[in-house]
C-alpha cells in the first residue's frame, strides 16, 4: 500500500497511518512521521589568499543547468548584517545590488552561478556568502560557505 501525495507543502508535515483489516488476525497499522523541510542547506569552507579572485560555486555537487531553470540569489552575512549581492532570473540576466560598500564594484557572476569576488580583502575572512535556489515558493535550496582569506 502506498500513499502518493502532490503539491507538498509544509503543511503536510505530520503523522501519518496505514491500517487495513486482515481475516482472521484483524486489524494491522503502520504509522509513520512526515517532516517537509522548507530549506535544505549545505555548508562548506572555501580559502583564498589576499587580492586573488574567490570563486564560490553555487552548489559544489549539483549540475548548473538544474541552477539554470530556477530563480536564484547570493547573499553575504557578517558582522551581524546579511546583504543580496545578486539576483539572477532564468532567461534573464543578474541583477547587482550595488548597495553594498564592500562588494559594489567587485562581484560577478560567474559560468555556471559561479559567484567571482576579486579582488579579496583581509575583510573578507569570516564571512558567509550563500546561494538561494528557489524551485518552488515552499522549497528553497541553500549554499552557504564560509571564507577564510590568508596573506602571502
Amino acid at each position: 500500500w502506498v500513499l502518493h501525495l502532490k503539491n507538498i507543502t509544509v503543511s503536510l508535515s505530520g503523522q501519518y497511518e496505514c491500517s487495513f483489516v486482515t481475516y482472521p488476525y484483524g486489524t494491522k497499522a503502520a504509522k509513520i512521521q512526515l517532516i517537509i523541510k522548507a530549506e535544505d542547506e549545505q555548508y562548506y569552507m572555501k580559502e583564498v589568499q589576499l587580492n586573488q579572485t574567490l570563486e564560490i560555486p553555487c552548489f559544489e555537487d549539483m549540475a548548473s543547468e538544474n541552477v539554470s531553470n530556477y530563480p536564484l540569489k547570493w547573499l553575504v552575512s557578517g558582522n551581524g548584517r546579511k546583504e543580496e549581492l545578486v539576483t539572477k532570473e532564468p532567461s534573464c540576466p543578474a541583477v547587482y545590488r550595488n548597495s553594498s560598500m564592500l562588494y559594489g564594484q567587485k562581484v560577478h557572476l560567474g559560468l555556471n552561478h559561479t559567484l567571482q569576488i576579486f579582488p579579496t580583502k583581509i575583510t573578507d575572512d569570516g564571512r558567509v556568502f550563500s546561494c538561494h535556489v528557489v524551485y518552488h515558493p515552499e522549497r528553497v535550496q541553500k549554499s552557504s560557505t564560509t571564507v577564510r582569506v590568508f596573506g602571502k
